[in-house]
């Protein structure tokens, strides 16, 4: 109110002045009502902030706006959306919003700090600012350590040079131990095949040769595998090539795995040798099969010196048997079909072998020189207890 008098000098003056108005509300944080946060996380797993926030006016607030950012270790903020929040004071004064937000932490790996502001930049009035606001420290631990990278072929883990089936089942498996950031993309892996003429090959996840099984939540470890099923027609010396990598980039080893191996796609079988030999309590036997899958039938007789067979052994009995190098779990332990301890002495053994109705011929690797412990197919053992 202004009033003057620049001709007699009497305003007038003010008997009583009556305002009217409406009131603004006011709120503020509320911790000690609602507080839900973790400030150290792995990277990738998931976090919660939870806040209050109290209407302690008699005034209503429309819907909340609410703003949050979190600003990384290179000082680059970043906004996370929040939709607009209820009404507070409506249905009655001092109201609360319990305020959930799910923090990504997948790329916010080292020291974060979160800032979080109730009714932002007065986006409606307010008595107050000043309470609208937190800062909270997030330590998300980066992912440091390579995962490990396993290969087989069909089931074994093979050496440079060895030969393997002409249709193999290849599986790689990559375990890392994030657990919060699965391993759920193909790219995590990248498989190449250097072919017997130098082409090199890669294969893609785009049929059923090369398919990938990532690892899922639950599971007791972060492990994502693939299946590979090439058919190898060619004779020759090929090389697998596997790179793995995790989530967070990190190769599985310094280098890639490498390993050559030779592939002949003629079924055949090598000498089979008992070891060791002479034996006293059990022997196994060792061989080498060839071609695309294991022969349908082996069996190995073993006979007196005179020629009576005194045992048989089945494919069953010998155990799991893949192309390759064969080292069967099964050992023999000197005793015949009925389980009867044989005597001391000599005995001969040979094998039978038979595919699509057809037995398979002998495989003899360069430097081979088993020929001279065998005699027409049969090979010599020596019992001694």
């Amino acid at each position: 109110l202004v009033t003057q008098d620049s001709l007699h000098f009497t305003p007038y003056q003010l008997k009583y002045w009556q305002v009217s108005y409406d009131p603004v509300p006011e709120g503020a944080i509320a911790p000690n009502l609602y507080f839900s946060f973790k400030d150290t996380v792995e990277v990738g797993e998931p976090v919660t902030l939870g806040m209050g926030f109290r209407n302690i006016s008699k005034a209503n607030f429309d819907s909340v706006l609410v703003k949050m950012t979190i600003t990384d270790k290179n000082n680059i903020e970043n906004i996370i959306p929040i939709p607009r929040q209820k009404n507070l004071g409506t249905a009655s004064p001092n109201d609360t919003i319990r305020l959930h937000v799910p923090i990504d932490t997948k790329t916010l790996a080292g020291r974060n700090t979160v800032f979080l502001n109730f009714n932002p930049d007065f986006d409606q009035p307010e008595q107050h600012a000043f309470n609208n606001y937190a800062f909270r420290n997030l330590y998300v631990r980066p992912d440091s350590l390579h995962p490990m990278l396993d290969v087989t072929f069909d089931g074994v883990h093979i050496l440079n040079k060895d030969i393997v089936a002409a249709r193999p089942t290849i599986i790689a498996e990559l375990k890392d131990e994030a657990q919060w950031r699965l391993l759920s993309d193909t790219s995590v892996f990248t498989v190449h095949v250097r072919y017997p003429n130098g082409d090199m090959r890669r294969f893609n996840f785009d049929n059923d040769t090369l398919q990938f099984n990532p690892a899922t939540s639950g599971a007791s470890a972060n492990k994502a595998s693939i299946t590979l099923k090439p058919s190898f027609m060619e004779d020759g010396e090929y090389e697998l090539i596997v790179s793995g990598k995790d989530m967070s980039e990190n190769a599985a080893g310094l280098v890639q795995y490498r390993v050559s191996f030779q592939v002949i796609n003629k079924p055949m079988i090598s000498n089979m040798l008992n070891y060791p030999n002479p034996f006293t309590t059990s022997t196994a036997f060792v061989f080498t099969l060839t071609g695309a899958e294991v022969p349908q039938n082996i069996r190995i007789q073993i006979l007196t010196i005179t020629g009576k067979v005194v045992r048989e052994i089945t494919k069953e009995e010998l155990g799991p048997i893949h192309i390759g190098r064969n080292i069967t779990e099964f050992k023999w332990d000197g005793t015949d079909q009925f389980g009867q301890k044989l005597a001391n002495g000599i005995y001969l053994y040979r094998v039978i072998t038979n595919h699509h109705g057809k037995s398979l011929d002998k495989y003899k690797a360069s430097g081979d020189q088993t020929d001279k412990y065998f005699n027409n197919g049969y090979g010599k053992m020596y019992l001694m207890r």
